[in-house]
């Protein structure tokens, strides 16, 4: 074909699988954060480019944590996180689905947290399994 071509290396990017709460495995779909983050943030003030942008933020954090399988609840404790910067709004409506409060009185709580001083407080980030005190501690033996 007389044509010329060319090869660009990159470094593939692979997304940890996701473990569920009862123990499945399954490929991480991002199509599922964006769809949680859009139905958190309908009829804000949050653009489509926006949402776009959190789940690439998610995803970053996702593959800088280098495991080859996350827990789900680490996911939507990252998508709270990010949230909880965005939009207080969409923040309360995520996590009253993710946490599925029992009832009206822990859902007041949380609210209540958020208004008050206490609201201040960023939910952090989720350490990771390596990252806890005991496995620190018995490091600095070896």
């Amino acid at each position: 074909c007389e044509r010329r071509f060319t090869t660009y290396e990159r470094v593939e990017e692979i997304m940890p699988l996701v473990v569920k709460k009862d123990g499945r495995r399954e490929a991480y779909d991002r199509m599922k954060v964006v769809a949680g983050l859009t139905k958190a943030c309908q009829k804000r003030p949050v653009s489509i480019t926006t949402i776009e942008e959190v789940a690439d933020r998610i995803e970053q954090f996702l593959q800088t944590r280098g495991e080859k399988e996350i827990s789900g609840a680490v996911i939507g404790e990252e998508v709270m996180r990010q949230l909880y910067d965005l939009d207080k709004v969409a923040y309360v409506r995520f996590a009253s689905v993710y946490r599925s409060f029992q009832d009206l009185d822990a859902f007041m709580h949380e609210l209540k947290e958020l208004v008050d001083g206490r609201g201040n407080r960023k939910p952090q980030p989720t350490r990771r399994r390596s990252d806890s005190p005991t496995r620190a501690r018995s490091r600095a033996h070896d």
